[in-house]
């Protein structure tokens, strides 16, 4: 398992909500933990993380934490 040091640390903020969107993408909002708009969390980036953010991408901001 790689050290948690060498983990990219990804900031997720939404920008534009999910009303409208299709239910799966609205679980994958709530999945991320972003449940109102301007909502920011921190989260580790992985593959799976990735994937979740890529479904949702038209509707969040995703930024690097620079440590």
């Amino acid at each position: 398992m790689a050290d948690t040091s060498e983990r990219r640390v990804l900031r997720i903020t939404l920008k534009r909500s999910g009303i409208g969107c299709p239910r799966r993408q609205r679980a994958t909002l709530n999945g991320l933990g972003l449940t109102r708009v301007g909502r920011t969390v921190l989260r580790n980036d992985s593959p799976s993380m990735q994937g979740m953010i890529r479904k949702v991408l038209h509707l969040i901001e995703v930024h690097e934490n620079g440590s």
